[in-house]
């Protein structure tokens, strides 16, 4: 399938969606607000949320979410108040009218979802809520963002450290960063670069490339973030950094990883990495990869 072809048959599918689930309706579900609305009120919760959370939660801009929240306050659903721990952080909270809006919108939800499914066969059904599962990850995996950053900044030293802590509880011998061969310096410019993948604004998952002169490009700090695992969002850092080591002129890249890391060494195996003698004296590398690109 060609790309336009692609872009077209998203066009549909997103028509078929949008009519269907009746976004395209002032009164979504028969309620008296339309669908921007509806959703604002259901992320909300029970416990309140803060509102930049909010906005990068839904890919809101500011001025949008401000002029939902301010048709939800006026209908006193919801109210907008400093956080009590820092008064620049704005909180949003459900009143009491507006938390039974929200059961009553679950119970709507509920109903329109049982009615879709109503009219098919029970292998029809189940056909469609696997496709609605898998739709579902791929169109999340879209939202991830991928782009070099400073190993100083707050998203990356949240990578770094949930992968030391995760190495750490997997590896039998434990896992110290300070007898790795790779410290900070070697994650910025000459030396190196970070690439950290967000989604929704939350760091997810990161990969690093090393340069050394004469040598192959040099793949480290790979790291996917449980909560999304099952993306492919491992593959696309591997590719990333693939592509990122050719337009640097290598020719192959270089990688090691622990025994203890199965499902990582199926991945290498399965992208075209060949495995090879030990390279160098990383005291936690088992298995050595080299890739031709």
């Amino acid at each position: 399938m060609d790309s336009q072809e692609a872009v077209t048959r998203v066009r549909r599918f997103n028509r078929t969606v949008t009519q269907r689930v009746g976004a395209l309706d002032d009164h979504f579900l028969a309620l008296d607000r339309p669908l921007g609305q509806a959703r604002v009120l259901w992320e909300i919760g029970t416990d309140g949320v803060d509102i930049r959370t909010l906005r990068a939660r839904l890919g809101l801009d500011s001025g949008y979410l401000s002029r939902l929240l301010r048709a939800l306050a006026d209908d006193g659903l919801v109210r907008v108040e400093n956080s009590a721990a820092d008064a620049r952080v704005r909180t949003a909270r459900l009143t009491d009218e507006g938390r039974a809006e929200r059961a009553e919108l679950d119970r709507r939800s509920d109903t329109m979802a049982a009615d879709m499914l109503g009219g098919l066969s029970p292998a029809e059904r189940d056909r469609l809520v696997a496709a609605m599962g898998e739709v579902e990850r791929l169109l999340i995996a879209s939202t991830v963002r991928v782009g070099v950053v400073d190993p100083g900044h707050p998203h990356a030293r949240f990578c770094l450290g949930s992968y030391y802590a995760e190495l750490a509880e997997r590896f039998e011998e434990g896992f110290d960063p300070a007898a790795s061969a790779t410290g900070e310096a070697d994650l910025r410019p000459p030396n190196g670069l970070l690439l950290v993948a967000t989604l929704a604004d939350e760091p997810v998952g990161c990969g690093a490339l090393l340069f050394h002169p004469g040598e192959p490009a040099y793949i480290k700090r790979m790291w996917v973030s449980r909560t999304v695992r099952g993306l492919g969002l491992g593959r696309r850092l591997l590719r990333e950094l693939e592509g990122t080591a050719r337009e640097r002129g290598h020719t192959k890249v270089h990688l090691e990883t622990n025994r203890a890391l199965p499902e990582a060494i199926r991945m290498y195996r399965t992208s075209g990495y060949r495995e090879v003698d030990r390279f160098n004296d990383e005291v936690y590398g088992h298995h050595f990869f080299e890739k031709d690109l």
